[in-house]
């Protein structure tokens, strides 16, 4: 059983960046695809971001297309999420999670979920 820690959360003014990585461990998360959501306050959780196994292939929510970089280093076991250009919608708790399924949007995909990092960007 994978277990995932999520780090970097802060504040931040906004226009701001911060990068989160989601630290893997019981065994290895190179071989699964990687998803990052978030949940806001009085929200339901959303989907931020996902990358395959090998790192080839990213999709990200159109909310944060072009300010938010997924990445991994699987020698590390470690999943990160850069965030650029951060907003005051950006605040919310974040999640990194395994994807178990094709269906990249939704957090029922998902499992293994880590404890969440809380981001909060003042504007």
């Amino acid at each position: 059983q994978v277990q995932l820690v999520e780090s970097g959360g802060g504040l931040v003014q906004a226009g701001g960046s911060l990068r989160l990585s989601c630290a893997a461990s019981g065994r290895t998360i190179g071989n699964s695809a990687m998803g990052w959501f978030r949940r806001a306050p009085g929200k339901e959780r959303e989907f931020v971001a996902t990358i395959n196994s090998r790192g080839g292939s990213t999709y990200y929510a159109d909310s944060v297309k072009g300010r938010f970089t997924i990445s991994r280093d699987n020698a590390k076991n470690t999943v990160y999420l850069q965030m650029n250009s951060l907003k005051p919608e950006d605040t919310a708790i974040y999640y990194c999670a395994v994807r178990k399924s094709s269906l990249l949007y939704y957090a029922a995909s998902y499992d293994n979920w880590g404890q969440g990092t809380q981001v909060t960007v003042s504007s």
